[in-house]
């Protein structure tokens, strides 16, 4: 496919956050490298990549999230403050969290725009023990340590069940069915759901 011009914004050109939720291994961080090599301007805030920026990332994988978060925000507002889109590939089940990159938006004057990439609970477990077969990403190994010492699928299915309750208690948020392998159909619903309404 094609180079695609930028998806129509809101009335009056604002900016949004396009957050892209869901469990670990869903597609999240592939649809938002997809979205922005085809809507230029586009910043794709990946807080994984970020993280990997931090000196010593690989033996504290948290830590260095947590020392990235408040660069990421600032980032992301001052971003969206030059009238240009951001997409947020990130779980984020917390309300305290997502209130805190709501919050960036709302400072930039931008729309917060919730996107939830969500598949079937078993489908979400065998898709993270294969994920990293095809992206080489290099925090794979430390994101399998997390989730074993958390409690390996079990935490899996309940990071599943949380965000499956937190969509129901976002009214604005959106579900995009991701079916494993079905990159071009997931990619295609996230277009559509983030097209203007007509008229």
């Amino acid at each position: 496919m094609g180079r695609t011009e930028p998806v129509a914004r809101t009335v009056g050109g604002v900016s949004r956050l396009i957050h892209l939720n869901g469990p670990p291994g869903v597609g999240k961080s592939t649809l938002a490298r997809r979205y922005v090599a085809d809507h230029p301007g586009t910043l794709n805030c990946d807080v994984d990549v970020l993280r990997s920026l931090v000196g010593g990332w690989e033996a504290d994988f948290v830590g260095a999230g947590a020392l990235i978060r408040p660069a990421a925000l600032a980032m992301i507002e001052a971003y969206l403050g030059t009238g240009q889109d951001v997409v947020l590939p990130q779980m984020l089940i917390r309300p305290t969290e997502l209130a805190r990159f709501e919050g960036a938006a709302s400072a930039a004057n931008a729309e917060f725009v919730e996107r939830f990439v969500m598949d079937e609970r078993d489908a979400v477990v065998a898709r993270f023990h294969r994920r990293g077969d095809s992206d080489p990403a290099p925090w794979h190994r430390q994101v399998r340590e997390i989730v074993a010492g958390q409690g390996g699928d079990e935490h899996l299915l309940r990071c599943h069940d949380a965000l499956e309750r937190l969509l129901a208690e976002r009214p604005q948020a959106v579900a995009i069915v991701s079916r494993d392998g079905a990159v071009e159909a997931t990619y295609r619903a996230l277009l559509d759901s983030l097209a203007p309404s007509p008229g």
